[in-house]
């Protein structure tokens, strides 16, 4: 392994002085006089793209991370060559090229702010182990600059001081620290002077990050292969960068089916049938909401993937059958390694069409797994992908199985030294061959890719729903993902808040952890206290390895089963609001989760925040991370804010104590929003929805909500048959008027808004809805009051007699 040595000049080339600069519409060339190239893409007017050669010409331009669906366009471009630099301007960046060493300064156009510096720059050193470079890049570090971003690093949110590696590697029981684990989002947000950029460095080998770790004043990253190819994203605000990311490599395909959001249980492992009628059935015994329950690796026959253990599950179609009668759908685990067997259907049509990576000399790649000795489909390999998505017909087409879960899928290789594939196995690569050094980042990606072709492909006209453990920048369009093999104790808990919020500013936002811990096993408290913080997570799944003891909502003691009850149910009736929430992140990349940095970034005290974060656009939630806790001290952004429990209002801008004893969490509505709702269900569809509450939070001024809604699957909504509906609120000291805007030709399910009314400072005296009077019950300002109205108004105002002093 080559070691950075970014303190030293040795065996670091550096471009030298520009001869040339040619221009082709949107690309701009850059010829230094030792062969070096810079090609300079204008993408979009915040977006540029930087890609270097050294040796004179570039290799094909390919990226599993890139989306074709990606916004390209720019409204200005102007080139200027001055005496020592060559400028680049677009309506919202000035970039600067140096003549003399090909060193870059980016500026806001508007305000000519220094956004971004090189240091050394672009440079590499060469490899003769491997061939090709160790490519590198360093930039100048500003004084108070933040940086956040990089996936599911398990640490605090702002990386500032650290350094990281991103090598998608099987972490088994991974603590605060280790680095690094099961993906690899080479995107980091760099923030100063109010400022927000971006960085993807896309590139697939082994990258590391260094945020001013080694050298104060010095940010670089490096590859141990490839080419320097980055991406430079400009906002100013956080939130434009992620969503310009997230634009880049890809938006989720499509929307989750409504009962993915739902919660979902699972266990290394449920089997045999009667064990997994036994636990469905005590959901539904209990009154626990639950949507999903899972089968691990035991479900098969001997590990071997696409086939079933008939002594455990003599027939499976009948069993998913009736679970899904009583609301359950299942989820099977599959893993990348096939047995080899030669009396295994599925190893040996890979084995005869020559699907299984090998090795530099030409033998299979063999590796023990689950299963024992394996061989490993080539995912990079596009006629693999078609066939692996082919063994799904019989899973989700004959036996009904609703979604899939990747696993395994780093690779990993158990008895081995580096628990992967070794660096001289070879790859397609689309018709790009290469070696596992450039390819096992984005194998896992590749795999998950192929599973969700095969869903969508057998579960149309539903919507599939898929799982990964291993990802790659742009895995966000195919598959859901968890945060991997965790442990039972309260680090972990604080770990789990932290890598959902990291992953959703890195454009992965449907995450969540093992809730409870897969390692180990929780202590009431500590099980309680991750359901309350899973509850807004955008993935909901209780697992565990079973090794230490069950892990079920009742498992514990009565207390422990109430509580759970009562934030899972929280949960079925926000999601009206999630999926609202999901349909932004479908449509403008805006990430589910918050971390408060993200949401207010103008307050310097939120650039070290950790524990709060915002769900959805209105919704502040806060876990409680230690034992034994009646509460915490928390930090509420700007504005004004609703307590959930007891309506009570406080100003934000500020940290202060919060009660929340183990039957609650701190959790705070934004003034002003139109919160929806639905009754509880046991499971998504159990009712037909005839009325979705709105809980609506007074404000003295204005505000905006909405409500998605479609058929809560299928891909109709892709057709306009989908209801957004926007809420604008307006208060003042006597009146409040909420006016409504609808779009889509979907007609709701739903008749009716029950309208909660939270915090009104005035006694209701008169409602007129479409500017007719309604007749209104006498209104109790202390119990509060709800009117009931079509869910086609256009305007509801409500007026006050008299302000409650």
């Amino acid at each position: 392994m080559i070691i950075n040595t970014e303190l030293e000049n040795k065996g670091n080339l550096f471009p030298s002085k520009i001869i040339d600069f040619k221009k082709d519409v949107d690309k701009l060339y850059f010829t230094a006089d030792n062969d070096v190239i810079l090609e300079l893409t204008v993408v979009r007017d915040s977006l540029l793209r930087f890609r270097y050669t050294t040796v004179g010409n570039f290799k094909n331009d390919f990226s599993y991370a890139i989306t074709k669906y990606a916004s390209i366009g720019y409204n200005k471009l102007e080139i200027e060559e001055k005496e020592n630099t060559y400028e680049i301007i677009t309506s919202k960046l000035r970039c600067e090229i140096s003549k003399s060493d090909m060193k870059i300064s980016i500026y806001d156009a508007i305000d000519d702010v220094l956004i971004s510096q090189d240091e050394r720059g672009f440079h590499w050193e060469e490899s003769y182990e491997h061939g090709g470079n160790v490519v590198k890049m360093s930039k100048v570090s500003r004084d108070g600059e933040s940086y956040y971003g990089l996936g599911d690093k398990p640490n605090h949110l702002n990386l500032k001081g650290k350094r990281y590696s991103n090598w998608v590697s099987d972490s088994y029981a991974f603590g605060k620290d280790t680095d690094p684990i099961y993906k690899a989002i080479p995107f980091y947000t760099g923030l100063h002077q109010g400022k927000a950029y971006g960085v993807f460095f896309d590139n697939t080998f082994e990258s590391s990050f260094d945020f001013a770790h080694e050298r104060r004043n010095v940010t670089s990253f490096w590859a141990q292969g490839g080419e320097m190819n980055y991406y430079f994203f400009y906002g100013p605000k956080m939130n434009d960068v992620v969503e310009s990311y997230t634009d880049l490599t890809g938006k989720p395909h499509h929307l989750p089916p409504l009962w993915a959001l739902g919660f979902h249980q699972c266990k290394w492992s449920y089997y045999p049938e009667s064990k997994v009628k036994e636990i469905t059935s005590t959901f539904r015994k209990l009154q626990i909401p639950c949507d999903a329950i899972y089968l691990d690796i035991d479900y098969m026959e001997g590990f071997r993937c696409f086939t079933w253990n008939k002594s455990y599950f003599p027939d499976p179609k009948r069993m998913v059958k009736e679970l899904l009668d009583d609301g359950f759908k299942t989820v099977a685990i599959i893993d990348p390694g096939i047995k080899i067997d030669k009396t295994y259907s599925v190893f040996q049509e890979a084995l005869e069409n020559d699907y299984f990576c090998k090795r530099a000399d030409g033998d299979y790649m063999k590796g023990k797994v689950w299963p024992g000795e394996c061989y490993f489909p080539d995912f990079t390999n596009p006629e693999v992908r078609d066939w692996w998505s082919g063994l799904f017909q019989e899973l989700i087409e004959d036996i009904g199985i609703k979604g899939v879960w990747n696993d395994m899928n780093e690779p990993a290789v158990m008895e081995v030294p580096n628990k992967t594939f070794p660096d001289d196995v070879r790859h397609d690569y689309d018709g790009n061959p290469c070696s596992h050094r450039k390819a096992h980042n984005i194998y896992g990606m590749q795999m998950a890719r192929a599973t969700y072709q095969g869903l969508k492909r057998y579960s149309f006209p539903k919507r599939p729903f898929v799982i990964t453990r291993s990802a790659y920048s742009g895995t966000q369009r195919y598959t859901s993902t968890w945060t991997g093999d965790n442990v039972a104790t309260w680090e972990h808990l604080w770990i789990a808040n932290i890598q959902a919020q990291r992953m959703a500013m890195s454009g992965f936002s449907f995450a969540g952890s093992d809730i409870g811990g897969f390692a180990g096993q929780p202590q009431g408290e500590l099980f309680a206290r991750w359901v309350q913080l899973g509850t807004f997570h955008p993935f909901f799944r209780v697992h565990s390895s079973g090794d230490h003891g069950d892990q079920e909502p009742w498992a514990f003691d009565e207390d422990v089963t109430n509580i759970v009850r009562k934030f899972i149910e929280i949960r079925y009736q926000l999601l009206p609001y999630l999926y609202t929430a999901f349909w932004n992140y479908v449509d403008h990349g805006t990430p589910l989760l918050k971390s408060l940095v993200l949401y207010d970034q103008d307050d310097v005290q939120t650039h070290y925040r950790t524990d709060e974060f915002i769900f959805g656009e209105q919704i502040l939630a806060c876990p409680i991370l230690e034992p034994n806790a009646k509460g915490r001290r928390m930090y509420l952004p700007k504005g004004k804010w609703y307590d959930y429990w007891t309506d009570t209002v406080v100003k934000g801008g500020r940290e202060m104590w919060v009660d929340a004893d183990i039957d609650s969490m701190p959790i705070y509505v934004k003034a002003g929003a139109i919160i929806p709702k639905y009754p509880i269900q046991q499971y998504v569809g159990e009712k037909e929805i005839t009325e979705i509450t709105l809980d609506v939070y007074y404000k003295k001024g204005k505000e905006s909500s909405e409500l998605y809604s479609d058929a809560n699957d299928g891909f109709d909504y892709t057709k306009g048959r989908y209801s957004l509906r926007n809420f604008s609120l307006s208060g003042k000291s006597k009146q409040l008027i909420i006016n409504q805007h609808k779009e889509g030709k979907f007609d709701a399910t739903f008749q009716k808004f029950n309208i909660q009314f939270h915090g009104l400072p005035f006694e209701i005296s008169e409602i007129y809805l479409d500017n007719e009077k309604m007749e209104i019950e006498p209104f109790d300002s202390e119990k509060g009051q709800s009117i009931r109205i079509c869910k086609n108004f256009s305007q509801l105002h409500i007026k006050g007699k008299e302000v409650i002093k």
